[in-house]
């Protein structure tokens, strides 16, 4: 945080989760640039959500629903950059999942494009949480050892 109280890019994405964590939906969605623009590709079972009102919505039926996310830790990163108005944040997470009385861990990668609102904080521009698939083109991991 600077003497005027910004946080940093990456720290922003840090208060994001702790907001996540503890189901703090205005928190949630005030880190979100206030727009129909804003484009978020959520890891679950749609594609993508475009538009603050959406996005906004997601989050609070999210917040009501039956689970809860303990911890979010990144193990790869996060990597950020910030350039004038914009940043990106980046890495791969494991989120510790409650749903009932089961506890388990899922990896994600997330990326995050950040833009600066009036005030000079950092809001979500563009999010995307998603894990890989197993074998998307039917022939293997094409990397070779």
């Amino acid at each position: 945080m600077n003497e005027q109280g910004i946080h940093s890019a990456e720290a922003s994405i840090g208060e994001f989760y702790k907001a996540v964590i503890a189901k703090d939906v205005e928190r949630i969605v005030a880190s979100y640039t206030n727009s129909p623009d804003t484009y978020v590709f959520v890891e679950g079972p749609r594609y993508s959500t475009l538009g603050i009102e959406r996005i906004a919505k997601g989050w609070r039926d999210f917040c009501a629903a039956p689970m809860a996310l303990e911890s979010i830790t990144w193990t790869e990163g996060p990597w950020s950059e910030e350039h004038g108005d914009m940043a990106w944040v980046a890495g791969i997470l494991v989120l510790r999942v409650k749903v009932k009385e089961r506890v388990f861990e899922q990896t994600f990668r997330a990326s995050f494009v950040l833009r600066k609102n009036a005030a000079g904080a950092w809001q979500i521009r563009q999010e995307h949480v998603s894990a890989p698939l197993e074998d998307p083109y039917g022939i293997g991991d094409w990397l070779k050892q």
